[in-house]
């Protein structure tokens, strides 16, 4: 879609509105529209107050399928653009750039609709208080749906004559978006919580397909993360069997990348076949860890393969020259969505030829007549979306890795989605946490240095003069100051970074940048982080977000973040702040912990028990390598690792960790202590004895 709606674009008129210094592709893509669009600042509100004028706030991403959608229809259009000139000043907003904008008035829209997405349309006073919202709005009316030229006259006739009530209005939508943020600590997550996670996802799963829900399915691989835990907790087979099947399935399905690899945005069915087909760097990090966690805790091959095919993709086509990870691919080529990845059988046979292409059809579902249906006429479309029926026989001298090389080289020649190459901090931190760990568990050191070049990139090149944090890179541009999840997805990162390579400064980078969190983000009348910082852009209302939605909230994140470098440290005092953000939410956790499925990793590594583990023993010595790679090897999701190399004297870990100082080798040997639940059992030698003290339960 998107090169259509350039192409369109370069026929009409040639000048560019605000919008074209701007560094996001998104805002990009607008700047030769013929609306009149700004940029979210003062010199947009100043123009509104001036003119007397509502302002068209219109919020989306550069590969959502339906922003293109409604920009070829409506803003693109002379007589649209014409209108909404004479009506508002209107703004564009990068949703991914400005994630503390969008959340404020998607909260709005999901307040006055009952519902929300993208494009989100709001339509606000100069002063940012919203009186109308919704999403996708067509050129013209139709099916029920009020269009964008009626609604603007509309809107244009309440503006003149009714003013009074729309004011009124906007005032009755900020108390309520008030009262939606405001909270009232309740008493301490505890066991039952995660008990009625569980029965929760257990009653959504589905048993045929795997996943939770019906049409359309999101991967939501947080789910999976806290499912394998419960299986550890509490050894029921089950929890273990809801994520094999939807790891499985998933892996199978059109939602993924056969040829290139990688996983598609959502499925618009229960089958997991027909995909949104844009690719989100944070749904290839998520994934990626729920893969890598279920193949370290049943040692099946199949998962650590889909993890490295996810992150061979990501290294080939997500990452920049400099290191940095990319945000996103978008759905649509050509005006299309996914013309890019679906395959006739006579384009198959083209590369493959005949016979090879009979096999491989029979793996992949491939039909002369196509294998989905259009989604507007329901007819066959000829065209085919790969998944896997391995209960097909095919040659066995039939290489299946050669045909999907040819046909990923056939692939490389058609025009590509667009790809947006912005780097935004939250997702490259999600990004290295799950190099780091795919490193851990898999023992590949190019994950590694992937991870490392990432977080070096950030440090050199996302801070401002004053060594703030900055949220996104482009073009050798940072800019806006970091939000909360940048902070603690990227804190999350450098905690999988230490306990990969067991170097120091990931650990001390780590605690230095929650400290800053908890300055600039904690909220010191009832506790929890607050989204923006002390200092940030004031908007309507400073928010707090619970909500594990595609992306963990930073709350969740940070809540695992602090229990984890407590265990790491020593520091009490992190322990405490975790508790505290616990009770902050404790009674919109209780009502629909569903919801909350990474905060209930947080609080299944609270409630415990936890396990601290110290190796000491003199670096590189066959004893202490022997002792680290074991460990590695366990699917322990509760303990901390600490390395203390006993070859130096006073090594650098005693600045960061207060409780070992005095750990060392015993009867000359690299020796494990472990302690469970802060009470510290005897040192051993012995490997075996180590990982039985690590799986017990007290």
């Amino acid at each position: 879609m998107l090169c259509f709606f350039i192409a369109n674009m370069s026929k009409g008129k040639s000048e560019q509105n605000l919008l074209k210094n701007e560094k996001s592709p998104y805002l990009l893509q607008h700047a030769k529209n013929p609306v009149n669009w700004y940029p979210w600042g003062e010199k947009a509100f100043e123009k509104a107050k001036s003119e007397d004028k509502p302002i068209f706030l219109s919020i989306g991403y550069s590969t959502c399928h339906w922003c293109h959608v409604m920009a070829h229809e409506s803003f693109e259009d002379p007589y649209v653009a014409k209108l909404l000139n004479k009506t508002f000043i209107s703004i564009k907003v990068d949703r991914e750039e400005r994630p503390d904008i969008d959340k404020i008035y998607m909260t709005v829209c999901q307040l006055m609709t009952g519902s929300g997405g993208w494009p989100l349309t709001i339509v606000m006073t100069p002063d940012k208080k919203p009186f109308f919202a919704g999403t996708y709005f067509p050129k013209e009316s139709r099916f029920g749906r009020i269009g964008i030229i009626d609604l603007t006259k509309r809107i244009d006739s309440l503006w003149k004559n009714e003013r009074n009530q729309l004011l009124e209005s906007s005032e009755k939508i900020i108390f309520a978006l008030q009262d939606v943020n405001a909270e009232s600590p309740g008493s301490c997550l505890t066991k039952s919580v995660l008990n009625s996670t569980f029965s929760q996802l257990s009653a959504r799963f589905d048993k045929k397909n795997g996943g939770f829900g019906t049409a359309p399915k999101f991967p939501t691989p947080h789910n999976l993360l806290f499912l394998l835990r419960y299986w550890k907790r509490t050894g029921d087979e089950n929890a273990l069997a809801m994520v094999e099947k939807t790891l499985k399935k998933m892996r199978m399905g059109g939602i993924y990348d056969h040829i290139g690899f990688g996983f598609h945005r959502y499925s618009t069915d229960s089958d997991w076949l027909v995909p949104h087909f844009e690719k989100m760097l944070y749904d290839q990090s998520l994934l990626t860890l729920a893969y890598v966690e279920a193949y370290q805790a049943t040692d099946k091959i199949e998962y650590a393969n889909t993890a490295n095919e996810i992150m061979t993709y990501v290294l080939r086509d997500m990452t920049s020259p400099e290191g940095a990870f990319y945000s996103a691919e978008d759905a649509d080529s050509e005006g299309e969505e996914g013309k890019f990845y679906v395959w006739s059988k006579k384009e198959i046979e083209e590369i493959l030829g005949v016979d090879k292409t009979e096999n491989f059809s029979k793996l992949y579902n491939v039909k002369v007549d196509g294998n989905f249906l259009d989604e507007a006429t329901r007819v066959k479309t000829r065209k085919n979306i790969l998944h896997q029926d391995f209960s097909s026989t095919h040659s066995s001298n039939f290489d299946l890795e050669s045909a999907r090389k040819q046909l990923f080289e056939a692939r490389e020649k058609r025009i590509r989605p667009h790809k947006d190459d912005k780097v935004l901090t939250d997702w490259n931190g999600l990004m290295i946490a799950a190099f780091a760990k795919a490193c851990y568990v898999l023992n590949k050191p190019k994950y590694i240095r992937s991870a490392e070049k990432a977080v070096k990139f950030i440090f050199n090149q996302m801070k401002n003069p004053d060594g703030r944090l900055l949220h996104r890179y482009r073009e050798g541009g940072a800019d806006i100051l970091a939000f909360l999840d940048d902070y603690a997805f990227l804190i999350w990162g450098l905690i999988n970074l230490y306990e990969a390579t067991l170097d120091t400064s990931y650990l001390k980078k780590a605690i230095e940048l929650t400290e800053e969190q908890l300055e600039l983000f904690w909220d010191t009348s009832i506790g929890a982080f607050f989204f923006t910082a002390e200092d940030a852009e004031s908007l309507l209302t400073r928010q707090k977000e619970t909500y594990d939605g595609a992306i963990p909230s930073g709350n969740s994140v940070a809540m695992l973040n602090l229990l984890r470098l407590a265990q790491l440290t020593g520091n009490d005092n992190y322990e405490k702040k975790a508790d505290n953000l616990g009770r902050v939410f404790a009674e919109n956790v209780r009502a629909n912990p569903v919801a909350h499925s990474l905060m209930m990793v947080a609080v299944d590594y609270a409630v415990g028990p936890t396990y601290s583990l110290v190796i000491a023993g003199d670096t590189g010595n066959e004893d202490t390598n022997h002792m680290l790679n074991e460990i590695r090897k366990q699917f322990l999701p509760n303990k901390s690792l600490i390395f203390r190399p006993t070859e130096k004297i006073n090594p650098e870990i005693d600045k960061y960790s207060n409780f070992v100082q005095f750990f060392d080798k015993y009867e000359g040997k690299a020796t494990a202590f472990v302690c469970i639940n802060k009470s510290c059992k005897a040192p051993t030698n012995d490997i075996s004895k180590a990982l039985e003290l690590l799986s017990s339960k007290v």
